[in-house]
């Protein structure tokens, strides 16, 4: 089992990443700053999450942010130092936010976010593009744009409908009000919420649950509802059948089966 911790995908301190039990630990680390993000760390996430897609030991993906916040969002001091140089966002939601959350959605393997205090802005849509979001009980999600005159990115767009339904994403989107734990559950932002001092154990308690059963089948399963989000039934189901076809090669499928005409547990190897 490979037990690499704290190990740092480039030059930038502020995004570790580390695997341990199957799970590829993704931690934002600049908690001095909310854990917002700079050019530098939006690259270096970005590096992380491809690294957490290839590597063979991973098998669940954990994103989490250090100290008492989950993530601010962009960096507003070097945005505003970017438009003081007449350079606006310098290109940043194409050459980075999009890239970053279609390498989440894309993942294929399950995504777990750890909400630990503030989720604003690309942050909360950072979260919103996870598969699983596990909120301590003081987590808040903010959708910040409006608030400085911009338009959502990073997929707040498209993801926040789909949680919550379009007349609340319209709502959240064009107020802005924060949004707590309790009634982010309640909405359907969140998967599950926990006292703030049990997140990190119960995030990763999930993350090990799901690292531990068919990988290659949850990806599947992922890339059948992206497809149906936007195809119709009948297209949907080609993909349907294109993808069992697909898994019932796997050894996963194969040795599952035998378990089950035995009355036995499963044992999935992700393959």
């Amino acid at each position: 089992m490979d037990q690499r911790a704290n190990v740092t995908p480039g030059a930038d301190a502020h995004v570790l990443y580390s695997v341990e039990g199957g799970v590829a630990t993704v931690t934002l680390n600049r908690p001095d700053a909310m854990n917002a993000l700079t050019i530098l760390m939006k690259a270096s996430l970005l590096e992380a999450l491809e690294r957490a897609r290839d590597d063979a030991e991973a098998r669940a993906v954990l994103l989490t942010g250090a100290g008492r916040g989950f993530c601010a969002g962009q960096d507003l001091r070097e945005h505003a130092a970017n438009l003081d140089a007449g350079v606006g966002l310098d290109n940043t939601v194409r050459a980075h936010y999009n890239p970053i959350i279609l390498t989440v959605t894309g993942m294929g393997k399950p995504v777990v976010a750890a909400v630990n205090g503030i989720a604003a802005g690309a942050g909360a849509s950072l979260a919103f593009a996870c598969d699983f979001r596990v909120a301590a009980d003081n987590a808040r999600f903010a959708m910040a744009f409006s608030g400085i005159g911009l338009a959502p990115d990073s997929g707040a767009s498209w993801t926040l409908p789909r949680l919550v339904g379009p007349a609340r994403a319209r709502e959240l989107l064009l107020l802005g009000e924060p949004v707590g734990a309790a009634e982010a559950l309640e909405l359907g932002m969140v998967t599950s919420v926990v006292p703030s001092a049990e997140l990190a154990a119960s995030a990763r308690d999930l993350a090990v649950r799901l690292a531990q059963g068919p990988t290659l089948a949850y990806g599947a399963i992922k890339q059948a509802l992206d497809f149906s989000a936007a195809h119709s039934l009948e297209d949907s189901l080609e993909v349907e059948a294109d993808l069992q076809d697909a898994c019932a090669k796997t050894e996963d499928h194969h040795n599952a089966t035998r378990a089950f005409l035995a009355k036995d547990r499963p044992v999935f190897q992700g393959r």
